[in-house]
């Protein structure tokens, strides 16, 4: 293998493929990234068995050829040469990797590409386009609300489903649940629903360059996987089997209690509290209070006590509709949803202390957030 591309090409496609590189595996060409010719192009892939991501860069292909190498010692490599033209070219005999930018040369020992795991392939012709925008939208305001750990898989995963022209997504960890929809550009050839490692989506959502207009989905029949293809990347994940829980009937319909808040004002607020809560595994009390007239406008006050540290409150003004309530909620769960919404206003609604509660942002019905409240000994 000859080949040479520029630097910062090079620096960007290692960093994309980076995020899938596998860092516990007793496969030791899981560690490393695969290298080789693509006609004009050069092919990075990395896989961790369950992800895989490929990208491709221009290149100047002189000879043909494919090599692993370690991720790491590759990446820290490209990213400390100068921006300009890397000349690579690849010993069989000795699967050493030559590299010369500038002044520098460096030999990187490799693994034969043989031994690196076949690339899935695309999916072929029953693709969903999505608009990367809304897309990368959908993933940053659900992911979040998933399990981390294994305890439950299927918690790991984000239920996605394609039905009409419409896409569906929701996650829950058990104490909070995101759901957001979507209209598809095209209504889909046929119904699906995957369970998506959140992980997958997550990475999904940093690779997304501004440069892709769409994101195209496949779901290939028989093979459990996902695809994800763009500008001269794909991402493909395993789906992780099993039932998601049934979350519709845990979702509040009515309330006796709605209060409106200014987003950025309760966003900060629940940050400034959390500094006391964070004591407490992060309980705050919210007590919502509506005006005493219809002149005056209600409020809410977030509130938090440290038994080691001490004690805050917030007050917010609020628009308030029903009844005065109290309840309990985790402020870092408020806090992360709060982040991932980006409506001038919010809505905060609840019907008891012992009830779940809701947040959507005003102006938008395609989102909705429910939280568990705590309670004590929690």
């Amino acid at each position: 293998m000859k080949v040479s591309c520029l630097q910062d090409n090079l620096a960007k496609g290692l960093g994309i493929v980076g995020r899938a590189v596998s860092t516990r595996s007793t496969l030791p060409v899981l560690a490393n990234v695969l290298m080789a010719t693509d006609d004009s192009r050069l092919k990075l892939s990395a896989t961790n068995l369950e992800i895989a991501i490929t990208c491709w860069i221009g290149a100047k292909v002189e000879t043909e050829g494919a090599v692993t190498v370690p991720a790491r010692t590759i990446n820290d490599l490209v990213a400390a040469l100068p921006p300009e033209q890397v000349m690579m070219s690849l010993t069989e005999r000795t699967q050493t990797l030559r590299l010369a930018c500038g002044r520098t040369v460096a030999n990187v020992k490799g693994i034969d590409a043989q031994e690196f795991p076949i690339a899935p392939q695309s999916g072929g012709d029953n693709r969903v386009r999505l608009d990367t925008g809304t897309f990368r939208s959908m993933i940053n305001q659900v992911a979040f609300a998933a399990a981390a750990d294994d305890t439950r898989p299927t918690l790991t995963g984000v239920s996605t489903r394609f039905e009409g022209q419409q896409i569906s997504m929701v996650a829950t960890d058990g104490f909070r649940l995101s759901m957001r929809s979507a209209d598809l550009p095209e209504p889909v050839s046929r119904p699906a629903a995957v369970i998506v490692p959140a992980r997958a989506l997550s990475e999904l959502s940093r690779i997304m360059g501004d440069d892709n207009e769409a994101v195209y989905v496949s779901l290939p029949e028989g093979r459990n996987q996902i695809i994800f293809e763009m500008n001269n990347v794909v991402l493909v994940s395993q789906l992780i089997e099993g039932a998601f829980p049934d979350f519709q009937a845990i979702i509040p319909r009515r309330f006796n209690t709605q209060a409106t808040l200014t987003t950025a004002d309760f966003r900060k607020a629940c940050k400034t509290v959390d500094i006391f809560a964070r004591e407490s595994n992060h309980s705050a009390r919210i007590v919502i209070e509506p005006g005493s007239s219809a002149l005056e406008t209600g409020y809410a006050t977030i509130a938090a006590t440290s038994v080691e540290t001490g004690d805050n409150e917030v007050q917010l003004d609020a628009a308030v509709e029903g009844g005065a309530v109290e309840v309990a909620f985790n402020v870092k769960f408020l806090s992360d949803v709060l982040n991932v919404i980006d409506t001038p206003q919010v809505v905060l609604a609840s019907n008891s202390p012992v009830e779940p509660g809701v947040l959507r942002p005003v102006g938008k019905d395609d989102f909705t957030h429910v939280i568990m409240p705590m309670h004590s000994g929690r």
